[in-house]
């Protein structure tokens, strides 16, 4: 399924975010929460549905939250202060409200809430160096720490995409290449998140 709203693609199959041309390098957790906001936008997605469908019910923290609440705004270009698409109701929740157009497959036919432009064309090679961040492996003997792994890789993408002369590859993209071992990148990183 694709979401199209404002200048921007939201690629459920493929897990992009397109703004025009150029893919928005966000991390899953952040893609995930953009999803299940968009999906939902008829309601108001409570902080408690948040925690149990990004994080799968474990604990976080306040400020957890509201940093991937921000980092999504900034990447469909929203803030805080303007909340054009992506709204907080105190003490209540949260809202997508942007006009949202959806879109089956590459070319389909779409239906809407709102009308908006119609179809974009798909994007095009980028002119500039590409770079992608490969996973890192979970050193421990924790099956349940992969999620730190995944969340270096996350931030080293997220830090390398706000140089304007790189094209940085979705982490979500390189994940998937987590499937050959060949091609893993290893990480020295012996430390491990607080849990609750």
């Amino acid at each position: 399924m694709r979401y199209l709203f404002e200048e921007y693609a939201f690629d459920t199959d493929r897990r992009e975010l397109h703004r025009g041309a150029d893919v928005v390098s966000i991390a899953p957790q952040v893609f995930d929460l953009l999803d299940y906001l968009i999906r939902n936008r008829e309601r108001v997605v409570s902080k408690a549905d948040l925690i149990n469908v990004i994080w799968n019910g474990r604990c976080v923290s306040d400020a957890a939250l509201t940093t991937r609440l921000n980092v999504a705004r900034t990447a469909v270009g929203d803030s805080g202060e303007q909340q054009r698409l992506i709204k907080t109701l105190p003490r209540k929740g949260f809202r997508f409200v942007g006009p949202v157009l959806e879109a089956q497959g590459s070319v389909g036919a779409a239906t809407a809430d709102n009308p908006i432009e119609s179809q974009r064309p798909a994007p095009a090679l980028p002119d500039k160096p590409s770079i992608a961040i490969l996973p890192f492996t979970n050193l421990s003997s924790d099956p349940d720490q992969d999620y730190f792994a995944d969340g270096m890789v996350d931030e080293i993408t997220t830090a390398l995409s706000r140089f304007k002369s790189l094209f940085v590859v979705a982490s979500n993209s390189s994940l998937l290449t987590r499937a050959k071992p060949s091609t893993q990148s290893r990480s020295g990183a012996s430390s491990a998140p607080a849990t609750c």
